[in-house]
């Protein structure tokens, strides 16, 4: 038996969600394929960083206001290992009330769901895509549920699933930085209120984003000494981060469970070679977390492909043309994104002298002028179209 859907969502993670619940109230049917059962992420203890756009997307969703723990970001400070560079950015400068937000994975997936759930969109659950291809008009899903198999057919198929499904069919392109990131979730005793810190060492930067009554911590360093910090006694791993970070938050005092995983910039081709199918957020594009940009350039992804399917006719779904103008209004972010991100790991991850002296005076620079400091902000709450 072969189910018909106008569009059909390959990934109920946050991406996949958000786009779905931005069609909910349309005369579009719209269904979810989700590999994992619902509500199986409420066991996820990972942190996400949202800007104030994404916070603005998912207002708009009538989402936010169900969202628990969450703590807000209205002050950053950039600074160098071993120089005199800083700059910080403040929110009340920029004219928002907040600059970002850091909340539990699982507190944004459980409200997601529970908003899908209640909601005219169809949802499956353990529903594991094991094919996609096309035909003239509609892309075909497989996929398989209970050990069953299942075929779906729609107009436009948008794969929201980290890229997994057509990762060996299409790769996407590739950087390896040579950098882990090591996450977890650490106290200290003088914390300083809704403020988060970027530090860039020679090894990758280190992040310190307020947390519940704590920090989130994301320590980027080389694959062998990241699994080695895993080794580490927590006395020693406070002792070598109080060496990285410094005093801005005092004495370090616990550190949670570590998890690592490795670096590197993926991007998929902007044009997918199979018709009537689109990529959207660790599909299309997957960098590295200095700046926090990945996950939010993807609730743009899902926010402006929604209108640009509920702008176009149900005959005129998953066309060419359709697709062609989702891509020339998304490049522009997309690639402002990567560049951003990728510019930064390339400039600061290493300790050369001349290089050192330059980004210790850029930022000093730009911490003295307000339009450049609103310019940075801007772009990193609200993308490059923002």
């Amino acid at each position: 038996m072969t189910s018909e859907y106008d569009i059909a969502i390959i990934g109920g993670g946050p991406v996949g969600a958000t786009l779905a619940l931005a069609l909910r109230g349309s005369k579009l049917k719209v269904c979810v394929l989700e590999a994992r059962p619902a509500h199986s992420a409420r066991n996820d203890a990972r942190a996400l960083a949202l800007s104030y756009g994404s916070r603005l997307i998912l207002s708009r969703l009538a989402v936010w206001d169900a969202l628990q723990n969450v703590s807000s970001i209205q002050t950053i400070h950039i600074s160098q290992q071993h120089s005199f560079g800083r700059t910080v950015l403040r929110a009340a400068e920029m004219k928002v009330p907040e600059l970002g937000y850091v909340l539990p994975y699982a507190a944004l997936q459980d409200a997601l769901t529970h908003a899908l759930q209640n909601s005219s969109v169809k949802s499956i659950y353990s529903a594991l895509a094991t094919g996609l291809s096309n035909s003239a008009d509609h892309a075909v899903i497989g996929y398989q549920q209970d050990e069953t198999a299942y075929t779906l057919r729609a107009r436009l198929a948008v794969v929201a699933d980290g890229g997994k499904l057509l990762l060996q069919q299409y790769p996407p392109k590739t950087r390896d930085y040579d950098q882990s990131a090591l996450i977890t979730h650490i106290t200290s005793a003088t914390p300083q209120a809704k403020t988060a810190f970027e530090r860039f060492t020679p090894q990758g930067p280190l992040a310190l984003l307020p947390f519940q009554n704590g920090y989130a911590l994301v320590w980027t360093a080389s694959h062998q000494i990241a699994q080695e910090m895993l080794a580490w006694s927590d006395v020693k791993f406070l002792s070598e981060l109080h060496q990285q970070f410094g005093d801005r938050v005092g004495e370090f005092l616990t550190v949670g469970a570590r998890v690592c995983f490795p670096l590197g910039l993926q991007r998929a081709p902007q044009q997918t070679p199979m018709p009537h199918t689109v990529l959207i957020g660790n599909a299309a594009q997957t960098l590295h977390p200095v700046a926090g940009q990945g996950f939010n350039i993807g609730l743009r992804d899902a926010w402006e492909l929604a209108q640009r399917i509920l702008d176009t006719v149900p005959e005129k779904l998953g066309s060419e043309e359709m697709l062609a103008a989702y891509r020339l209004h998304r490049r522009i972010d997309r690639e402002g994104g990567i560049q951003f991100t990728d510019g930064l790991v390339r400039l600061f991850s290493n300790d050369l002298p001349l290089l050192s002296a330059g980004r210790a005076v850029a930022l000093t620079l730009l911490d003295c002028l307000p339009f450049a400091k609103r310019f940075v902000a801007k772009r990193m709450m609200f993308g490059v179209n923002g």
